[in-house]
């Protein structure tokens, strides 16, 4: 084994397939092909002597070796990341960074748009890419540098990430413009939106949206607690389908206000009030720890909690 001939790019697929289980998954996360992950795994597999990963029901689990070497390993890359970084000047309008950040697929249509003409207007050199990384992994992937930031419903998970809130959110219903609930009168409201009552929603057809990338069940615990999960029809892998759905049939979908003002202005749908103003959680950003003093990374919150960031 002679260290001199390793690639140290093979070291984050190890890194990769260890923390996520899975070559295609990896592929994923450092945006490489299968084929080339696939590769990058038989080269480190000579290279070490070593199966590294052998297969399981639940995917590539490590062997002894590679057990062993992982840590340390992850370790090491962190150190090394940390001390370049620490080293740099960073210029905005000339940095040509490729900012690997975590949406969902509803962060995606919220806050990319908003996002890239910032970074084309401050920052034009620069790339951004979305990366799917499921709510439970998140924490792991900031701490393998698979991604600079996440934005969303999320939580640390561990003491090494970082996190700030950029606002409250609450969930409302949405309908076609000119649907009417079945019995009983509409409430009136604080804000302009007439809302449905528990009884009203009883006799409603849901539709809600579950993205894997979202880890949120306060819609669902409101729906038992008001005794009302068996209303739900229909569940889409994204929100991007419901608009469509409410104005083409009967259904009422439940999704956030930010959300539903945004497409208020596009669609003839009509936002309705839920029990108690609905189910409300905290959208947040966050980092790995080792990024809080790096200047490109302090430039790339500012930009968020800028862009996004509101009271309350």
């Amino acid at each position: 084994m002679n260290f001199r001939q390793l690639d140290l790019n093979l070291l984050r697929v190890l890194c990769a397939i260890y923390r996520l289980g899975s070559v295609t998954e990896a592929g994923r996360q450092l945006a490489l092909s299968q084929s080339a992950t696939s590769n990058a795994l038989a080269r480190l597999r000579v290279f070490f002597d070593d199966e590294l990963f052998v297969r399981s029901v639940r995917g590539l689990n490590p062997t002894s070796k590679a057990a062993r070497i992982v840590p340390g390993v992850l370790a090491h890359l962190h150190s090394l990341e940390s001390t370049v970084m620490s080293t740099e000047g960073f210029v905005a309008a000339s940095s040509t960074i490729h900012w690997r950040l975590s949406l969902s697929d509803l962060g995606e249509m919220m806050f990319l748009p908003l996002l890239a003409q910032a970074f084309r207007d401050g920052s034009p050199h620069s790339q951004l890419s979305n990366v799917s990384v499921a709510a439970q992994q998140v924490s792991a992937a900031l701490g393998a540098h698979d991604i600079d930031l996440a934005i969303g419903i999320l939580s640390p998970g561990h003491n090494s990430i970082a996190s700030e809130r950029l606002f409250k959110e609450r969930f409302v219903a949405i309908a076609a413009s000119d649907w009417q609930p079945a019995s009983g009168r509409s409430g009136a409201s604080t804000q302009v939106n007439a809302s449905l009552s528990a009884r009203q929603l009883a006799k409603v057809p849901l539709a809600v949206a579950a993205p894997a990338a979202t880890l949120h069940g306060s819609v669902d615990f409101m729906l038992n607690k008001l005794k009302l999960s068996d209303s739900i029809v229909l569940r889409a892998r994204h929100y991007g389908a419901l608009p469509e759905l409410v104005l083409r049939s009967d259904l009422v979908a439940i999704v956030p206000l930010m959300y539903a003002n945004s497409l208020a202005r596009r669609y003839a749908v009509r936002i309705w009030e839920l029990p108690e103003h609905g189910p409300s959680y905290d959208v947040s950003m966050l980092w790995h720890q080792s990024a809080t003093q790096d200047l490109a990374h302090t430039w790339l919150r500012a930009l968020v909690r800028r862009l996004f960031q509101r009271e309350c």
